[in-house]
């Protein structure tokens, strides 16, 4: 399944979300899909193991370990 982003009205702006987690707000739908077709697009870049910090969707902020070469399927949805 991939990991799609949805874009919205969030905070008299517009935001992606991924599940029930938004991204910062922008001004502009525009400004809000380009934001997510970037963030889309880096997540299917192959490269080096990183750790990385999340927020899961009860809030809980979780860090692990991921391989560089284990990238998702992404897309983005506009929901507006």
């Amino acid at each position: 399944m991939p990991l799609l982003y949805h874009i919205g009205e969030h905070d008299e702006g517009f935001a992606d979300r991924v599940a029930d987690v938004w991204s910062e707000t922008f001004p502009s739908h525009e400004e809000a899909l380009q934001a997510a077709r970037a963030a889309a697009k880096r997540q299917r870049l192959t490269g080096e193991g990183a750790e990385i910090t999340f927020q899961d969707e009860n809030g809980a902020w979780l860090t692990q370990e991921v391989s560089g070469e284990e990238r998702p399927a992404t897309g983005v949805v506009d929901d507006t």
